[in-house]
């Protein structure tokens, strides 16, 4: 009998849900960016988010919602309604690195999102200003030797630029300092003032300088060249054997995300992914695009949540 008034009053939930679903999208959807505009990802859900708006048929507002490595926005993502008006911008270091860095966390990737789509992958460029006299990774090996506790600057703490940098002293076996910024901008700007002289960075953000020869591309971290930067060699070409890093990046809701809202999402954006004129304006600025199915992101969060975590412990890695 409990089971049965149990399910009597479920039945009413189920129904409304399952109506929303149907009339969904009717009203606009808010996508979380969990950093500041400027960078990578703004970019990146500005250019798929016009696309999918057009298919859905309501506006995508972008929310860019930085601080804490990400984890601002993310909560806002795990703690909205899952009615799908509000998704979030997910990347391999909100989803998988942070919780292993960070000592308090508001949210658990592995249970508090519904995957909704892969994005792509960013390629990390290791640079230096243009008069650095740096012009190798064997350079800076070198230099990173003769001078213990070298530092070098990301987008901030916890980031795959962080863990480009924890990898890249690992494989070396250097010591380096990580001098973290709130963003690739300042980052950039200290960067060309020769504030700091060594940084990994995410490639469209710095690709402009690059291309303007005022910043030098030393390497790349992932597993192949970049079509932006042919020229330059990837890590394991100039010395480092078996070092890659391809920071990925998904689209997340908030858990119990209803299957036919997620089935819409993924639809439109693994649609978006594949427009010519978006592939092309992102590929350009050193982004691979590419949609997959939410099984696909589930369990490239869940593998690469235990990867990173082994990472994370064997360097010590902290934000805190």
């Amino acid at each position: 009998m409990k089971a049965f008034t149990a399910l009597l009053l479920a039945l009413p939930l189920a129904l409304s849900s399952a109506a929303h679903a149907a009339d969904y999208p009717a009203k606009p959807i808010r996508f979380v960016v969990p950093y500041t505009a400027g960078g990578t990802t703004d970019l990146v859900a500005r250019t798929v988010g016009q696309k999918v708006s057009e298919k859905l048929g309501q506006p995508v507002v972008i929310d860019n919602r930085g601080g804490a490595g990400g984890n601002i926005g993310m909560d806002a993502v795990a703690k909205a309604a899952p009615d799908g008006y509000t998704i979030g911008f997910g990347a391999i270091s909100t989803n998988a690195l942070n919780p292993h860095i960070y000592k308090s966390m508001a949210f658990d990737p592995r249970k508090d999102f519904t995957a909704i789509s892969l994005l792509g992958t960013s390629t990390i460029v290791l640079e230096v200003p243009a008069a650095s006299p740096i012009k190798s990774v064997s350079d800076l090996v070198a230099a990173a030797k003769k001078s213990p506790g070298l530092p070098y600057a990301t987008a901030g703490a916890g980031t795959s630029m962080n863990l480009a940098g924890v990898m890249f002293a690992q494989t070396t076996g250097t010591e380096l300092t990580h001098v973290a910024y709130k963003g690739s901008g300042p980052l950039i700007n200290d960067l060309l003032g020769n504030t700091v002289g060594v940084a990994f960075d995410n490639l469209p953000a710095s690709l402009p300088q690059i291309q303007a020869g005022k910043l030098r591309a030393l390497a790349v971290a992932g597993p192949s060249r970049s079509p932006s930067l042919p020229d330059v060699p990837t890590m394991a070409e100039a010395g480092l054997k078996g070092y890659a890093l391809d920071p990925w990046f998904g689209v997340y809701g908030p858990a119990n995300l209803p299957a036919p809202i997620v089935k819409a999402l993924n639809q439109a954006f693994v649609e978006a992914l594949a427009l010519p004129e978006v592939k092309d304006k992102l590929v350009q600025a050193g982004f691979s695009p590419r949609g997959s199915s939410a099984d696909e992101l589930t369990k490239l969060t869940q593998s690469e949540y235990q990867r990173l975590g082994d990472v994370a412990k064997k360097a010590g890695m902290s934000a805190d």
